[in-house]
């Protein structure tokens, strides 16, 4: 019979007595299709990305090609690293770590493989679609209605086995990444059916509002709930040690719920929407700080007494840089909300660098350590390569920061000519081609970095011999 753990302050995560026993319940055979769909995405959303980035820099760049002008792969690249990656694998590991956290088997395989059958058929809709200009024409809301209504579908899929598996669960206690899962579930249909449905019964400066409430809490409302969640259990899990305080992620966990979904009209202020929701818009991201940084300390002091296994544990790398990446990105969040920032800031380059950091650093940084660590266990085996593995951190990080640290100072460096009357605008135009290219550059290292991870997953998947790592634990 197994026994569960005794849980300090909830703080430690519920694992049976028996790893050994406790795994044999668990077929993830939906995590698997999960993970390695979302893995072949991000290569090839990867390629688009370098186009996009090499028409800053030329911009007759393929522009003959109808299929591949700006206009068509913009969106693509957009709607590919959002869900054919980051979502695709988030919920790859969330179908690992809910079971574990329940102590019991995923409530349905076949719902689950029917799940990833139908969200592969919506990306691959997608590719067509945006590739051949059937475009809404909305930010993060291009796909067709049709395939709007498939994302509807499997997200109720997704979330009823979730639910289920939750209903289900042998331990009593809830470890906070379960609130969390619970939540992104939550959260994202509301924020999707605002962004995709409820846009197309309003107009003008309504429809707008509601379309920026979609764009910002996509990240805020789906993709940090979801990457929070796959944070707070694999740092524990890597670091072996347990959680510095249930109580402090409770904190976080209901001030995200309560501040995040009015900080969408940030991005337009000094724009047509009232004073008053502008004022409200700055107030609540301001108060974004409380749930930011009681995560951040909670895994800083996490790690107290084991952060000398960064040297060796590449996902330990990836997720405590995913943290301060986090940090970075939601201190830079309040700090675009503030008027007199705002009226330097809004509509340049600094706001592409600032959603990079979040999507790419943060919340990516996340899935790669949680494949890292998760792949050699549900495929018994280990890691094809280590070195592979470490080239990858950094070539990520090294590309990551070039990208995101170019793009900050040279989008304040345009709001500042903009801001200037007698500067003509093509001047400001052409004063960037040194940041476009450095950005260019850093997209190719990032894409190095896609390449060795990709390929390191793959391989360890395809060179699978059946024998379970001596250290592996669930």
């Amino acid at each position: 019979m197994q026994t569960e753990e005794v849980i300090k302050d909830a703080g430690e995560i519920p694992v049976a007595s028996s790893a050994k026993s406790s795994e044999s319940i668990h077929e993830d055979t939906t995590a698997k299709l999960f993970i390695i769909s979302s893995i072949t995405y991000f290569f090839i959303v990867g390629i688009v990305a370098l186009i996009i980035a090499a028409k800053f820099v030329m911009p007759s760049f393929l522009g003959t090609v109808e299929y591949l002008t700006y206009g068509r792969m913009r969106p693509l690249h957009v709607n590919g690293m959002l869900f054919g990656w980051l979502l695709a694998a988030d919920m790859g590991l969330m179908y690992y770590i809910v079971p574990r956290l329940c102590g019991v088997k995923l409530w349905s395989e076949k719902l689950g493989m029917a799940t990833a059958a139908l969200w592969n058929f919506i990306i691959l809709g997608a590719v067509v679609s945006l590739v051949m200009g059937w475009n809404q024409g909305w930010e993060y809301a291009e796909l067709p209605t049709f395939l709007d209504v498939c994302v509807v579908i499997a997200w109720i899929m997704f979330g009823a086995n979730i639910f289920m598996t939750v209903a289900n669960r042998k331990y009593n206690a809830m470890y906070v990444s379960l609130w969390y899962a619970m939540g992104t579930i939550l959260w994202t249909a509301f924020v999707y059916l605002t962004g995709n449905f409820a846009t197309l019964f309003t107009t003008g400066v309504n429809q707008a509002n509601l379309n920026w409430m979609y764009v910002h809490n996509a990240v805020g409302l789906i993709f940090t709930p979801v990457g929070l969640a796959i944070a707070y259990y694999y740092i524990p899990k890597a670091s072996n040690n347990p959680l510095y305080s249930h109580k402090l992620s409770m904190i976080g966990f209901w001030s995200l719920a309560f501040v995040y979904v009015w900080t969408g009209a940030h991005h337009m202020i000094h724009g047509p929407i009232s004073q008053w929701l502008q004022t409200i818009s700055i107030v609540f991201s301001v108060m974004l700080l409380i749930p930011v940084w009681a995560a951040v300390y909670n895994f800083i002091t996490t790690m107290k007494g084991q952060w000398h296994q960064l040297r060796e544990n590449i996902a330990l790398k990836f997720l405590m840089s995913g943290v301060v990446f986090y940090l970075l990105t939601c201190f830079q969040g309040p700090m675009h909300s503030l008027r007199a920032v705002n009226a330097i800031v809004s509509k340049t380059d600094w706001i592409p660098g600032h959603a990079h950091m979040a999507v790419l650093g943060a919340f990516s940084f996340f899935a790669i350590a949680g494949c890292y660590h998760t792949v050699p266990l549900i495929f018994k085996t280990k890691l094809y390569s280590d070195a592979l593995a470490n080239w990858s951190f950094w070539l990520f990080l090294i590309g990551g920061l070039g990208f995101f640290v170019t793009l900050w100072l040279g989008g304040f460096w345009q709001g500042w000519q903009w801001n200037n009357p007698s500067i003509p605008f093509i001047d400001t135009v052409v004063a960037l081609k040194p940041v476009w290219a450095v950005r260019l550059g850093s997209g190719f290292l990032m894409f190095g970095g896609i390449v060795a991870f990709a390929y390191n997953i793959l391989a360890t998947i395809i060179g699978t011999t059946g024998e379970q790592t001596a250290t592996a634990t669930a």
